[in-house]
């Protein structure tokens, strides 16, 4: 019996006719900074269980440049997201806690590229994890699919990824609200399609 072809993805045209994603408030993402807030983090992502995961990095625009990233780590629950600029001080513990543990598993796209750099940077070996590129692809496609044709694909929905906020840069010290969105969304749609491919 043959295999079957494997899957289109979506056109452009097909993910623009789409209803957009419907994003977390602002009043939902949280920059933390004291140990205040990153108890309460660390608190909602373990009560979570699953959570979303990505990391974000000072672009590098020469070939060969040495990469600084990650300067920003972001998890999000389904309600939440929780954003950590690396270079903060007092986050280190909060970081070690959460990217190493195995009762709060991260969930993202493309992690295989996210633990060599959490390892160099940081130091930490990423614990439980699920790459949701790999789920997506499950379902048909030939190569693994990347988060805005994941989102349209499971969810139905248009992802908007702004290739502003994409080459910002990420290391400086006060991050903009749109790059706090941009952050936030990554993480949260993650969870959001995993959550979609685990119940569906």
């Amino acid at each position: 019996m043959r295999n079957p072809p494997p899957l289109p993805r979506p056109t452009p045209e097909q993910i623009a006719a789409l209803p957009p994603y419907p994003a977390l408030p602002v009043g939902r993402i949280h920059l933390l900074k004291t140990p205040e807030q990153l108890e309460f983090a660390a608190a909602a992502l373990r009560a979570a269980g699953h959570v979303g995961f990505d990391t974000e990095s000072k672009p590098t625009f020469v070939a060969g440049a040495p990469q600084t990233g990650p300067e920003v780590i972001q998890f999000a629950t389904p309600t939440d997201a929780f954003i950590v600029q690396t270079a903060t001080p007092g986050v280190e513990g909060f970081l070690q806690a959460m990217i190493e543990s195995d009762d709060v598993v991260k969930v993202g796209f493309g992690l295989a590229s996210d633990r060599p750099q959490i390892y160099r940077k940081l130091g930490l070996r990423l614990g439980a994890s699920i790459d949701v590129s790999q789920m997506v692809k499950r379902l048909g496609f030939k190569d693994a699919v990347g988060l805005k044709t994941a989102v349209a694909v499971v969810l139905g929905q248009r992802f908007t990824k702004s290739k502003k906020a994409t080459t910002s840069n990420w290391a400086n010290k006060t991050l903009t609200p749109q790059q706090l969105q941009y952050a936030a969304n990554d993480a949260h749609a993650s969870l959001l399609v995993y959550q979609a491919l685990e119940t569906g």
